[in-house]
């Protein structure tokens, strides 16, 4: 395990309390809105519209968590330098890549694009509602190739933590939503 555990770190049988409500929020908040944006884009205006408003709503205070949050939510703890990213890289390719108790590098490059193409996706939706970008074939070009781009990296996403599920033996899906990790 690379990350030491803080005296402050609450334990409870074994687990490490990792993921704070913050974060968990943030995180099944996106999905749910994601997803009712991409199942109403054509039939339902008003709900996709506000679903949108959700995702900024949601990355703001993502945003400002990443800043001042607990340990494991802050963009320091995780974003990782281009040298470590190779490393980690090198060694998932041999199947030798460590735990990391909070985001691995990997996943840190995979939240910060989640958090990037959202954000297109929400500015170029917002943007088509304007007199400025009302029936613009290049904002809707922008905003569908993002919605695909985010679909691909989903399931990069979900692919990852399944194999990390199992490499490392450890359910990171349930940790998502109890906030709790083996030791």
């Amino acid at each position: 395990m690379t990350d030491t555990l803080k005296a402050s770190t609450v334990s409870q049988g074994g687990r490490v309390k990792v993921w704070d409500p913050a974060v968990r929020i943030f995180h099944w908040g996106l999905v749910v809105a994601f997803c009712v944006a991409y199942f109403t884009a054509d039939d339902y205006r008003n709900i996709h519209e506000w679903s949108g408003y959700v995702v900024v709503g949601l990355i703001a205070c993502r945003l400002v968590w990443g800043v001042i949050g607990s340990r494991y939510a802050r963009f320091s703890d995780f974003v990782p330098r281009p040298r470590c990213l190779t490393d980690y890289v090198r060694l998932v390719l041999k199947g030798q890549e460590s735990r990391h108790l909070g985001h691995n590098p990997a996943a840190a490059i995979m939240i910060l694009f989640l958090l990037l193409a959202n954000g297109v996706i929400v500015i170029s939706g917002w943007l088509l509602t304007t007199d400025w970008g009302w029936g613009s074939g290049v904002l809707e070009e922008v905003h569908e190739i993002s919605v695909n781009m985010i679909l691909i990296a989903i399931a990069l996403h979900v692919s990852a933590a399944i194999y990390e599920s199992f490499h490392h033996q450890e359910n990171l899906i349930r940790s998502m939503f109890t906030g709790y990790k083996r030791r």
